[in-house]
Order: structure tokens, then C-alpha cells, then sequence
């Protein structure tokens, strides 16, 4: 027995083990007195509540979400709200940061200068800050909705958002190019006939439906999560690119690639090993940072999950459980996605 504890594999199992149980029993303990002084306070535990209705308004969602629908419907606006914005943050923060990160390296001093000043800037901001920047300082600025900065008459631009309208007949848009832009002429043509009718008559006519609104609390945390991240990834992508070694470069100078093909075919492939698992943890980050969207009322998981629902539920434990399980699913999804795609793109050596 004490031959076999003495092997160091036997103990790091045990301690594991043990830890374990430790962790389940503290677990346990808290979930059983949340749980009775739930009981005494009157409050039902479980899951019930999620198929009650919800009757809270939500401004901005995708999902077709209505006061009247349940709970869950209300869920699960908040996550659609919280995966569009994180992707879409996602893709700007990366074009941002592999931009600014070449421009470190330039030897163009201006370049290399302002990319220096914008990373150290960034990083040594609070997020937050970048939030209330764009909602507040940005957004607010643009004019009333009567005084819209407006595209053709059709795409407005105002301090409740941006407004992309879609026709109200698209059944001949998936037929050819062409019909899409005959289609769209017409109804350009038809909305400007229309507000002139409007103005001499005060008469409407329905050419256009409203499809999409970004609503500026959406603009607001989609800007600031790009551009703060992006600061973090232009780091990671600078250190990728110095982790080249200097003899593949001039190899490919040898052989009369110009140096943009030296970066795409020679550089950039072998840097990404080095570079994506550090922006896998920024990506981690950014889409946990969303929850800052609660500061300026973007209707996330935060929002109107762990703050609506639960002060009309009053369900503290099971909504703080559920919330924390789709931050995980979403974290541990993302996490697979890029280990799969790094090991896909990883250079095979000899």
C-alpha cells in the first residue's frame, strides 16, 4: 500500500479525486440552503418558470420575440442578441487587429507610430469606457429622427438607430440578378414618388417595410468590443509574425516573391499556429465582455435574463445557472471551432 501511494501518478489521482468531492460537497451544500431559504421565503424552485409569460418588452430582437411569449422565448432572444453581436464584433476586431498589427511592424514610422499609440491606448483603457464612448458620445450626437441622414429615401440614420427597410414583395428575388435590380429601382423610384405624395396630400403609401433596425445600444457594444479588442489581437498578431524566423523571409526574397506574397504565402501561414490560440482567449473574452451591453440597456443574456426575468421570477439561483451554462456551451463551442481550425491549417514539417 505505501509502495503504491508512493507513485506520484496514484497521488495527483487522488488529490484530484478528493479535490473533487470537496468542490461537489461545498457545491451541494450552498445549492440545499439557497434552497430552503428559498422554501421559506416562498419562492418555488425549478424550471416551471420558463413557460410563463414573460411580459417584458424587449426593443431590439430577431427571434420575432413578443411580451406575450414565455420566458424561454425571452432567453432565447437574449442569447440570439448576445451571438450576433459577439460574431459580429468578432469578425471587425480581427480585420482591425491583423490591420494594425502589420502596421506595427511596418517601417513606415507614421504607420508603425499610430498602430504603437491606438494598441497601448486601447489596452489601457477600461472597456467600459469604449461602451459609454460610442453610446453616449458617438451615437448621440446623430440627428433627431425628422432630421434622419437618409440614403434614396429608403435607409435612415438617426439617433434611434439605422433603419434598412425590405420590400414588401420579394417573391422575384432569388430569380436572377437582374430582376433584383429591376426590383430595386422600382421601389426606389416608388418611394420617391411616395414621399412626394405624401407631401402634397399627407396621404401614405405602404412601399416599404422597416426589416431591420440597428438600434444605437446595438452599434454602441458592437464598436466597442471591436475596437478594444482589436487592440489585444493586433499584440498577438505583431508577436506571431516576429516568431517567423528571418532566414524563411529572405529564402522568399531569394526566389522574386514580392513582398505581399512573402506575407500571405510565407509569413501569415506560418505565424497562425502562434497566433490562434491567444486570439482564441480574446475571442473567449470579447464574447463575455457583451454582458457589458446590460450598461446601456442592449437587450443580451445579462440584460434581460439575469436582470428582467430574474426581478419578475424571482428564480436568482436557477437563472444565474442557466446563464452561466450558455456562457459556458458558447465559450466551450468557440474553443472546439478554432482548436479543430488550427490543427486543419497546422504546418506539416519533415
Amino acid at each position: 500500500m505505501k509502495a503504491f501511494l508512493r507513485d506520484r501518478k496514484v497521488r495527483d489521482i487522488f488529490w484530484q479525486v478528493m479535490a473533487t468531492i470537496a468542490l461537489i460537497a461545498v457545491v451541494v451544500f450552498f445549492v440545499k440552503n439557497a434552497s430552503d431559504n428559498m422554501v421559506k421565503a416562498g419562492i418555488a424552485s425549478g424550471f416551471n418558470f420558463l413557460w410563463r409569460d414573460s411580459g417584458i418588452e424587449v426593443p431590439f430582437n430577431l427571434t420575432g420575440y413578443k411580451p406575450s411569449d414565455t420566458i424561454w422565448a425571452l432567453l432565447w432572444t437574449g442569447i440570439v442578441n448576445t451571438i450576433l453581436v459577439s460574431v459580429a464584433s468578432i469578425f471587425l476586431a480581427t480585420v482591425i487587429g491583423f490591420t494594425v498589427g502589420m502596421m506595427r511592424l511596418s517601417h513606415n514610422w507614421l504607420l508603425s507610430t499610430l498602430a504603437a499609440v491606438y494598441i497601448e491606448f486601447v489596452r489601457n483603457i477600461p472597456l467600459l469606457f469604449f461602451v459609454l464612448f460610442w453610446y453616449f458620445g458617438v451615437l448621440a450626437a446623430l440627428p433627431t429622427p425628422k432630421e434622419s441622414f437618409d440614403f434614396l429615401g429608403v435607409v435612415f440614420l438617426n439617433r434611434r438607430g439605422l433603419s434598412i427597410p425590405t420590400p414588401n414583395d420579394v417573391s422575384g428575388f432569388h430569380l436572377a440578378l437582374l430582376a433584383i435590380l429591376v426590383l430595386v429601382a422600382v421601389q426606389i423610384g416608388l418611394a420617391r414618388w411616395a414621399r412626394a405624395r405624401q407631401a402634397r396630400t399627407g396621404q401614405d403609401f405602404p412601399v416599404w417595410i422597416v426589416g431591420f433596425v440597428l438600434v444605437p445600444e446595438f452599434v454602441a457594444l458592437f464598436m466597442a468590443l471591436s475596437t478594444y479588442t482589436a487592440g489585444f489581437i493586433a499584440e498577438v498578431v505583431r508577436g506571431g509574425i516576429q516568431s517567423v524566423r528571418q532566414g524563411q523571409i529572405d529564402a522568399a526574397r531569394a526566389l522574386g516573391l514580392t513582398q505581399g506574397r512573402i506575407v500571405r504565402l510565407v509569413v501569415i501561414p506560418q505565424a497562425m499556429p502562434v497566433i490562434i490560440p491567444p486570439i482564441t482567449s480574446q475571442y473567449l473574452n470579447l464574447i463575455k465582455n457583451s454582458s457589458f451591453g446590460a450598461a446601456i440597456a442592449y437587450p443580451e443574456i445579462v440584460a434581460v435574463f439575469m436582470g428582467s426575468a430574474l426581478v419578475a421570477t424571482g428564480q436568482a439561483i436557477e437563472i444565474i445557472a442557466i446563464t452561466l451554462g450558455i456562457y459556458l456551451t458558447i465559450g466551450l463551442a468557440v474553443s472546439v471551432f478554432m482548436n479543430w481550425y488550427n490543427a486543419r491549417h497546422k504546418l506539416v514539417t519533415r
